[in-house]
């Protein structure tokens, strides 16, 4: 195993904090744990921990940190110790959130926050919220969307191949897929810490901003149910940004929509593929492999490319 285990949460900042609660709950379908303060932690019912999205009240919209849970404690102090000991900016030890005990910070080069965590505090569904089957975390309650799990977050960097040299070097994680651009630079890169395809991505930064949020997604069970939530955003009045349709890159059945704040927000069918050999080979996907569009030849929108958040003044 891996030191560290999985994408255990990101936080969500939003500028429109009612709305956007409405919205994660009601229309996407994740379930309030608690609201503590200006936030309210949120998960999908497959989630086994208490949150998997943290959604705070703030002047402005992104991600506030991104939070990976290590395979043990032991594997905690070694990524400190591996973190402490490159170029990269570290916070320090903070005092555990509501979901989880103390963990450590530290920043990417284009500032987003990261924490890496081993204590945490797992989902004990009360009676009406219990499944019938002991090795589900809760029911599937059918309300909105409603995901099954947190699937991969993506932020907007300026240098794609730098934000890899930090994985490496503070992450351990697994380089999958990427896309490599004809002037040399790379375009988007995509990690793996298990035998997931992917639960990290790094797209690079063209709207002109630092440190921003591109999307998280939650993943489903199977396609039908991203269909159904597009009509889900639609009788609701979300933004559709871009699907339901397939990826070119990593295969997933995806939906894009922006969420009241803006934040774009994805659904995805990112259970088909998986990584089990331990010799694998990161895939590269040119520039020309990618102007042929999606995996069915839908074109990738402009947006996609320079919309992220906080907005960028002037520039959207």
């Amino acid at each position: 195993m891996n030191d560290i285990a999985h994408l255990g949460h990101v936080e969500v900042f939003t500028d429109k904090f009612d709305e956007s609660l409405d919205f994660f709950t009601r229309v996407y379908g994740l379930k309030l744990s608690a609201q503590e303060g200006d936030s309210a932690y949120l998960r999908a019912w497959d989630d086994y921990e208490v949150h998997s999205m943290k959604l705070t009240a703030a002047n402005t919209t992104g991600v506030g940190h991104i939070a990976y849970r290590t395979s043990s404690e032991e594997a905690l102090m070694r990524r400190v110790e591996a973190i402490e000991a490159s170029p990269y900016k570290s916070i320090g030890w903070v005092d555990g959130d509501l979901g989880h005990g103390r963990a450590y910070r530290f920043e990417d080069p284009f500032g987003h926050i990261f924490e890496l965590y081993w204590d945490t505090n797992k989902y004990i569904a009360p009676p009406e919220d219990a499944s019938a089957l002991k090795n589900l975390s809760s029911r599937f309650h059918a309300q909105g969307a409603c995901p099954r799990r947190i699937d991969h977050v993506n932020l907007l960097g300026e240098n794609a191949k730098e934000f890899a040299e930090f994985v490496g070097t503070c992450l351990d994680h697994q380089l999958t897929e990427y896309i490599q651009l004809d002037n040399g630079r790379l375009g988007g890169v995509w990690f793996t810490c298990n035998n997931k395809t992917y639960d990290l991505v790094c797209s690079e930064e063209r709207g002109g901003g630092t440190g921003r949020l591109h999307h998280v997604t939650y993943a489903t069970d199977q396609r039908e149910d991203i269909l159904r939530a597009a009509d889900i955003m639609l009788e609701n009045g979300v933004h559709i940004e871009t699907g339901p349709h397939k990826h070119a890159i990593q295969g997933s059945f995806f939906l894009y929509v922006w969420e009241p704040a803006g934040n774009r927000i994805e659904l995805a069918n990112a259970g088909a593929r998986l990584i089990l050999d331990p010799s694998w080979e990161p895939v590269a996907w040119t520039e020309s492999d990618r102007k042929k569009g999606q995996a069915w030849g839908l074109k990738t929108i402009e947006t996609f490319h320079t919309h992220g958040t906080p907005p960028v003044p002037g520039k959207e």
